[in-house]
């Protein structure tokens, strides 16, 4: 389970691009809806009445309100949904309605989370809820806790109440977030950090890679793969035969992956990508996204391969437009670029790595999937 619920972004890679020089809206995660709408049932038991808008506190001190978009009482428990705004950040949770359901328990019982209809149950170890409970991370329940206990104290009653959360639809949601990956079965995951949702976050992804990777270690599993796209994943996998469970999602974040592998080795790790992708790796960037790191043109003509171009050439290769422009260039010749690619690019893995005791190799694919070089 991720940080934020930009883990819950959706798979595809969709993104929404707003205007030029307009700000970015930021949103709210599922747990401080599951705890403004736990919040209202609660206060709904203890006084008959639902406050709406109810107002919570963040991890950071901020005290949003939260609208109400459905509320009542069944039988001895009483209910209240929210309505989820992400802001504008893609996150597959956008509009769903997050709903708690609190029922007051006997003295000494505590404080129970349960896992309701669209809310998935953890079943792997490795994360940070336990196995069998509802995937509800510890910050939101650390939230809703919090919110519980002021009320009873205000109220004069004990903190032990049972408080079932549910998204409608959340079942299908998940399907569109890394969540069966996981071994987080029959929904979503109520997350959150900080309560805010920040667009296009780039540590809520990273995080994600950080839980795969326990959750394959816990499952003792000796060979890992990460992979920029669904393309250069299925080549891979289908390469070495991997289960699902060894698919990390790496995306754009080769250093969140390899930094997080040097503290918490797997035995073996395969990177695989497009061309492109794998040789701004070569080159030394960790973050492979295109707005954040770019091909220099200049880096292949240093290989191996190009000593001994002509000029004419070697002036293509340093005007070409694009890294698959370059690839086209050396195809003609019959020239393996791609394979020295995949050298260069092992060898930055390797050196983040460090010592780390993880036998590391690089896969590179074409756009069909086919694979053109392989270092190892």
């Amino acid at each position: 389970m991720s940080s934020t619920d930009h883990q819950q972004e959706r798979r595809d890679g969709e993104r929404v691009e707003k205007p030029e020089g307009s700000a970015l809206r930021t949103g709210w995660t599922t747990g401080a809806c599951a705890t403004a709408a736990t919040k209202a049932a609660f206060s709904a038991l203890l006084t008959g009445a639902f406050p709406d808008p109810v107002t919570i506190t963040l991890p950071r001190g901020e005290t949003p309100a939260f609208a109400l978009a459905t509320e009542g009482f069944d039988g001895s428990s009483a209910f209240a949904g929210i309505v989820k705004d992400a802001g504008d950040d893609p996150d597959v949770t956008h509009g769903a309605t997050v709903i708690a359901s609190v029922r007051r328990l006997a003295p000494g019982n505590g404080i129970r989370f349960v896992a309701g209809d669209g809310v998935g149950t953890v079943t792997k170890a490795g994360l940070p809820i336990p196995v069998g409970q509802a995937a509800i991370n510890p910050v939101p329940r650390a939230m809703m806790t919090a919110e519980i206990e002021r009320l009873a104290e205000a109220h004069g009653v004990s903190p032990d109440v049972e408080i079932i959360i549910s998204v409608p639809g959340g079942a299908t949601l998940a399907k569109d977030t890394w969540n069966p990956r996981l071994g987080i079965l029959g929904g979503i995951s109520i997350l959150g950090t900080t309560g805010v949702v920040h667009p296009f976050s780039c540590a809520a992804w990273i995080h994600s890679i950080h839980r795969g990777i326990d959750v394959a270690r816990a499952e003792g599993l000796t060979h890992v793969l990460g992979a920029t796209g669904s393309t250069s994943e299925k080549a891979a996998q289908a390469f070495y035969d991997l289960p699902d469970g060894a698919l990390l999602d790496m995306g754009d974040f080769a250093g969140g992956l390899l930094k997080y592998l040097r503290a918490h080795p797997v035995p073996r790790l395969t990177i695989a990508g497009g061309f492109a992708k794998m040789a701004k790796l070569a080159q030394g960037a960790l973050d492979l996204h295109s707005g954040r790191s770019q091909i220099d043109n200049l880096h292949f003509l240093s290989l191996p391969c190009a000593e001994n171009l002509t000029q004419n050439i070697r002036e293509r290769i340093q005007n070409a437009n694009t890294a698959m422009e370059a690839l086209g260039i050396m195809n003609e010749l019959g020239i393996d670029i791609a394979s020295d690619i995949a050298e260069g690019a092992r060898r930055t893995a390797m050196s983040v790595l460090r010592d780390a005791p993880v036998e590391i190799d690089v896969i590179v694919i074409d756009r069909s999937g086919t694979i053109i070089a392989h270092a190892r």
